[in-house]
């Protein structure tokens, strides 16, 4: 129903604005319930002030998705939704964290908890009508007529385009890859290695923060390359995050537990600050200028029905999995004395991480079949990102060592995977 709305009217703008109005609206609404409504009326009315604001959501969703195609230039995209999504992770980081110890504190200054968590709903929804002014600033360019074909003809024209069929497959089973795993994190972290909230929460700052601070290395290599570029090199990278957590156990909490969940955030927030940035600008890059609606609006259904799947199946899995371990030790014997050292030792959720490591790779081995104007080989990007990484380091870093570690010549590194003909026959042409 919002692919043929927006297709209609074609008035995006107009969609975008009032759908967030009244969907901001209903934030004051559930705000207001505690006061307003008996409590047998309570959940109801919030189930229902929910959907609406969802809803409404998925409208505002598909205009601004195709709004944004039309407005911004290509050879800028990168860039541009690199600095919206740096600014809007960092706002949201702080604003959680100040939100989190807020209600901590002002719950013992009333008497009633839900006094807290109705001031911070009023006030998420005034930010969001107070943004909605800025929305109106925005200018729009015109649609382009469409034919109309029907809403199933719409649906379908998406799968009738081999390229943007091919984006299909690859953004479906990423999303299924990633929602496979990414739901136990935060369980991983409390249940199998034990950990305070306080380290859960430290933990995804930090990998915020280093979010943060690559989109923007990330939208630069974007607009200079490709956005496929980007996935093949942060994609492995978002993966690899994932395969290193079951050696957080060896079975249990051991001395290179915290390290290692260290490297994994920080290896997580580079990474997934190249495959958000670039997943989204793909798409947008694939679906055709002036009548992206349809093509995004199926690229987040396909997306959507994958994210929704993916944890039902793990949540079985899960409890599947529960009562199933593999082992693998190494043993020394010498005489009577016998040493046995755990190589590996996989259990519960492990599983699920391996099995999500399987399918993200094949998810990027489908990407390959997915074309974009100006790709680059995976070495040129690694190298660039290790350029920029060393410049971010020796700005904001005063710790000599540290600064030191970027020197090592990391882009040597690719020149041990064999080349490729065609490179060698540029090279043989550049002399």
């Amino acid at each position: 129903p919002a692919i043929y709305l927006v297709d209609r009217l074609r008035l995006r703008k107009a969609l975008v604005v009032l759908t967030c109005i009244v969907g901001r609206f209903f934030w004051l609404v559930a705000a207001a319930i505690p006061w307003l409504l008996p409590e047998g009326m309570r959940v109801p009315v919030l189930l229902i002030a929910i959907a609406v604001y969802f809803g409404l959501g998925a409208i505002a969703g598909c205009a601004w998705n195709s709004w944004m195609r039309d407005f911004v230039p290509e050879s800028i995209m990168g860039g541009f939704f690199a600095k919206r999504m740096a600014i809007s992770t960092a706002l949201g980081a702080i604003l959680s964290l100040g939100a989190g110890f807020g209600i901590d504190y002002f719950k013992t200054q009333f008497s009633s908890e839900l006094t807290v968590y109705s001031i911070l709903l009023a006030a998420g929804g005034l930010s969001g009508l107070f943004g909605c002014f800025f929305q109106m600033r925005i200018p729009e360019p015109v649609m382009a007529p469409v034919d109309d074909h029907g809403l199933m003809s719409l649906l379908a024209e998406p799968f009738r385009k081999g390229n943007f069929r091919q984006l299909l497959v690859f953004m479906g089973l990423w999303s299924f890859a990633v929602n496979l795993a990414a739901p136990f994190f935060t369980v991983y972290l409390l249940k199998r290695i034990g950990l305070s909230m306080t380290w859960v929460i430290g933990l995804s700052v930090l990998s915020q923060l280093v979010n943060v601070v690559f989109f923007r290395i990330w939208g630069k290599l974007a607009d200079r390359y490709s956005n496929k570029s980007v996935l093949t090199v942060s994609g492995p990278l978002f993966i690899i995050s994932i395969a290193v957590w079951p050696f957080t156990t060896m079975p249990d909490s051991y001395f290179m537990t915290i390290p290692l969940l260290i490297a994994i955030h920080v290896l997580t927030g580079i990474s997934t600050a190249g495959v958000n940035l670039c997943a989204g600008n793909l798409a947008l890059k694939a679906a055709p200028k002036g009548r992206a609606t349809s093509y995004l609006a199926v690229n987040s259904l396909v997306c959507g029905i994958a994210a929704t799947i993916a944890p039902i199946i793990a949540g079985f899995g899960a409890d599947w999995f529960a009562t199933k371990q593999m082992t693998v030790d190494l043993s020394w014997i010498s005489g009577e004395v016998r040493q046995t050292l755990p190589a590996i030792d996989i259990k519960g959720l492990d599983f699920l991480f391996i099995l999500s490591v399987i399918m993200g790779f094949y998810a990027l081995h489908r990407l390959l079949s997915v074309r974009e104007e100006g790709e680059a080989e995976e070495r040129v990007v690694f190298r660039e990102l290790i350029l920029e990484t060393r410049k971010v380091v020796r700005h904001v870093s005063n710790v000599s060592g540290l600064r030191t570690l970027t020197y090592f010549p990391y882009q040597q590194l690719t020149k041990i995977l064999p080349r490729r003909k065609d490179e060698e026959d540029v090279d043989d042409i550049d002399v």
